[in-house]
């Protein structure tokens, strides 16, 4: 059995969902190391609450460089690592791959050589209870039809740079466990949404355009699928897959919550439409502007995970519609936040067109 307190090193902490998992694992009574480069998409301010927290370790550091790698696995003597430093938009990619290719594939390979090495150093007891959860994405799978989900055994089929590099990284994973016996666990998650999601995202995306009074852009038709999952339930799950999952399993972190994302974008401006109305009593909708599709959308993802539930535990406890209104109030509440996340390059603008 795991220690009631543990000293896990999150990689990408000031990431969306690093830093809900690291603000999840410090209420839990863990030691808690953060590692992250502080990209566009690392703010800072996303754990302003617990900078101070007697528990809570900062490291600015890149998964590429060995060297910082080391030095942080020496310094802080992790017992788990959650592995989520990552770039992660889709459009991003298709105008840069290459750092898509340096950060997701190298990073996690320099990461993972470390990690063995630390953990070959470390005691037998503790050594029984080291893992390394690589945390991954659906967009590995490829796109499914009308119908059917991705589990655990389904085929990779990326179809961005994005999922290759995820794609790429999750069989390093793997083949580190397998070759080194370094005890790996990957997770692959559906779309996350939720508090501190840097704007370039659709949900943040579409809750700014609206507020700003911009056309609010849909690509396509908006007939894409996604399944949506609330970043504190998958924060749970993470935690849970670091305590109990047993290494070399693959767990898939999915909320059956499929939407298109027309409907979803709708069901934004519904929400915006009764927490702050147009001045001019219209609906956000009438801001809805039909786009060109981005290049190789997937149609649709779909995670089945009864695994996680039936072997974990694990349950979201997030309602669709909840979590869809609280991330809406969030935004609202915190506009020197996201007000902040657009002081650099990024205004809102369209990325991802070749």
């Amino acid at each position: 059995m795991s220690p009631p307190f543990r000293s896990i090193l999150v990689t990408g902490g000031t990431g969306f969902i690093g830093s809900n998992l690291v603000r999840r694992l410090l209420a839990d009574g863990h030691r808690v190391g953060n590692l992250d480069k502080l990209t566009y998409a690392g703010n800072p301010k996303s754990l302003a609450d617990v900078e101070t927290h007697a528990s809570y370790s900062f490291f600015h550091a890149c998964v590429a460089d060995e060297a910082g790698v080391r030095e942080v696995f020496a310094a802080f003597k992790p017992d788990q690592v959650l592995h989520l430093a990552a770039e992660s938009h889709v459009d991003r990619s298709i105008d840069g791959p290459l750092e898509f290719v340096r950060t997701n594939v190298m990073g996690t390979a320099v990461l993972l050589h470390a990690a063995r090495d630390y953990w070959l150093s470390m005691s037998e007891p503790a050594k029984a209870g080291f893992r390394f959860v690589h945390v991954s994405t659906d967009e590995v799978f490829g796109s499914l039809g009308s119908t059917g989900h991705f589990t655990e055994a389904s085929a990779y089929d990326p179809r961005s740079p994005y999922a290759a590099s995820k794609a790429a990284s999750d069989h390093l994973a793997r083949a580190w466990g397998a070759t080194y016996g370094l005890p790996v666990i990957v997770t692959n998650c559906s779309n996350n949404f939720g508090p501190f999601q840097f704007p370039e995202k659709l949900i943040p995306l579409v809750v700014l355009k609206a507020l700003r009074g911009e056309a609010i852009p849909v690509y396509g038709t908006g007939e894409n699928v996604r399944d949506w999952l609330h970043v504190e339930d998958h924060c749970a799950a993470l935690a849970l897959v670091a305590t109990r999952g047993i290494p070399g399993e693959t767990y898939n972190i999915g909320s059956n919550n499929e939407w298109r994302n027309i409907d979803l974008v709708r069901e934004l401006c519904r929400h915006l439409d009764d927490l702050q109305p147009r001045s001019d009593g219209a609906s956000y909708q009438d801001q809805i502007t039909f786009v060109p599709d981005r290049p190789g959308h997937d149609q649709r993802y779909a995670l089945d995970a009864s695994k996680i539930q039936r072997d974990l535990g694990w349950q979201p406890l997030w309602s669709i519609d909840d979590g869809l209104r609280s991330t809406v109030q969030w935004y609202l509440a915190n506009h020197p936040w996201w007000l902040a996340s657009l002081d650099g390059n990024y205004r809102l603008q369209r990325l991802g067109k070749l």
